[in-house]
């Protein structure tokens, strides 16, 4: 009988992709607005900066302009998203608010202990996201975290538009704060208990709760 220490050690683990890692490299620069809001994006700086050639550059753009965050320059290229504007803030918060608290009391009637699990799994990795270098990853777990509630209530219509609206990244672009990844941790904390016992109710309530005071965080880059 063959030691299971050994078939794992055969497994080979496959290397991130290269396409992956300048994504997500380029990626961090603009949530960190280290890439600032509105500037415009050198290929060839970038290229020199990470040592690649243009190819994975242009196809972490080309990704990063589905998002959202970057769009094509007149002239060619590309420059960052500008930071959106209190217009857009509100209607933004009124979508989600019409649109999560639902989703989380239908979810909390439908979701699967597979999905929870994964749901935890998100949680937990979101407790590990610290500081300026870990924020745009924190803001990418949270659009996993909504985005799973959302399927896992039934409606994919809904489902694929908070999706598409990419906007937890565009709301932690706005600018660093440390608390906010603390106290939506606790959020969702009670989001997930309620979930977990299938509380359609309480469930509605946390998402509403939590999408509140998200968006009050957040306002504080239009007030200053």
């Amino acid at each position: 009988m063959s030691d299971p220490l050994d078939q794992q050690s055969s497994v080979i683990k496959r290397p991130p992709r290269l396409g992956d890692e300048v994504y997500n490299s380029i990626y961090g620069q603009l949530m960190s607005q280290l890439i600032q809001p509105g500037a415009k994006i050198s290929i060839d700086n970038l290229g020199r900066e990470l040592g690649v050639s243009q190819t994975p550059i242009r196809e972490a753009l080309s990704r990063l302009e589905a998002q959202g965050l970057v769009v094509k320059a007149d002239r060619g290229g590309y420059n960052a998203t500008a930071q959106m504007d209190l217009e857009r803030f509100d209607n933004l918060r009124e979508l989600r608010m019409l649109l999560e608290p639902i989703t989380a009391r239908k979810a909390a009637l439908r979701i699967t202990d597979e999905q929870l699990n994964e749901l935890k799994l998100i949680a937990r990795k979101m407790q590990g996201k610290s500081g300026r270098s870990g924020y745009g990853e924190f803001a990418r777990l949270d659009q996993q975290f909504h985005d799973l509630i959302a399927q896992a209530s039934g409606n994919l219509l809904i489902a694929e538009m908070l999706a598409k609206l990419h906007s937890h990244m565009h709301l932690f672009r706005l600018f660093h704060r440390q608390e906010a990844t603390t106290e939506s941790n606790a959020e969702h904390a009670v989001l997930i208990a309620a979930l977990a016992e299938h509380q359609p109710d309480r469930a509605e309530a946390a998402m509403r709760t939590h999408i509140e005071r998200a968006f009050q965080r957040f306002s504080q880059f239009f007030t200053g």
